[in-house]
């Protein structure tokens, strides 16, 4: 599923690129500016959507993983209970086992999701500081519409 902030952050991308390149053509520096602003714009909602697919990607991996040992836990528990109590003993252990690795494995793709994002904002530090820049901005016009 693709997420709506790349589509919307492709799209500004995209006019910006064009209000710039007339700009450029008509020898505007604002509208040139101006695109060029909406062009960074666009792609830092690009890249801040493609972070949100990763992590929604990691996060449904970790959760299918999950309910897989969930699912096999219980499979070993009805047989365990057809097979008498120690069979049901030894069961519920690698059950329990197989689920405290599901548990594990999830925390490493929690940490892979938290990794992908550190590296999009690592490779793009200023898209980073620019979305930090307009959410600064879009408070600041927020607290002062108050007054």
């Amino acid at each position: 599923m693709v997420d709506t902030d790349r589509v919307i952050g492709g799209a500004k991308e995209l006019g910006g690129k064009v209000q710039s390149a007339i700009g450029d053509a008509v020898g505007s520096s604002r509208d040139s500016l101006e695109g060029r602003y909406r062009d960074v714009q666009g792609k830092a909602q690009q890249t801040y959507g493609e972070a949100k697919d990763k992590a929604r990607d990691v996060a449904d991996d970790a959760s299918d993983y999950a309910n897989d040992a969930y699912d096999r836990g219980t499979q070993y528990a009805r047989d365990a209970y057809d097979r008498g109590a120690d069979y049901a003993r030894d069961a519920y252990d690698r059950g329990s086992d197989y689920a405290r690795d599901a548990y594990d494995r999830s925390g490493d793709y929690v940490r892979d999701g938290h990794r992908a994002v550190t590296a999009r904002v690592e490779e793009n530090p200023m898209v980073a500081l620019l979305i930090a820049g307009a959410v600064g901005y879009g408070l600041a016009l927020l607290l002062h519409s108050r007054r």
